[in-house]
């Protein structure tokens, strides 16, 4: 079938809103699992784990840091570059997560503008990046 060490296939239909509209779709999910070790409820977990992934990781580096229209085309210079935005929506999630409380809305976004209006942003980003013990990119609550 073209899917070596596929195990099991399910279709899962979803019912998803759209530019306010609202439509069904069907998605197929394969898996290298078998039957006995991945149920309905598995499946379903494991596919709302990848909208964890697809919603920390990848929104954040697509709205904060614009990765999408990245031209870099030099191989060794888009893999360094892919590793500093990476590190940079870490380290603004490992802040948020110290300072966000119920009735706070913090993003990476508003991080990086926090990060870059206060106490003379580049000074700061220099700071951090040649500090033995940085502190500098704590958000105060």
């Amino acid at each position: 079938m073209g899917f070596p060490g596929a195990q099991l296939i399910a279709r899962l239909r979803r019912r998803v809103r759209r530019q306010g509209n609202k439509s069904t779709e069907t998605v197929y999910l394969i898996s290298s699992l078998r039957l006995e070790e991945l149920n309905a409820l598995g499946w379903l977990k494991l596919k709302r784990g990848y909208w964890v992934i697809e919603s920390r990781l990848h929104h954040a580096l697509d709205v904060s840091l614009d990765e999408d229209r990245s031209r870099v085309r030099n191989p060794n210079a888009a893999l360094v570059l892919g590793m500093f935005r990476r590190l940079v929506v870490s380290v603004a999630q490992a802040a948020i997560a110290q300072v966000q409380t119920p009735k706070t809305r913090w993003s990476v976004r508003r991080y990086q503008q926090q990060f870059a209006h206060r106490h003379a942003g580049p000074e700061r980003l220099r700071a951090l990046a040649f500090a033995k013990a940085p502190r500098s990119w704590r958000l105060s609550k």
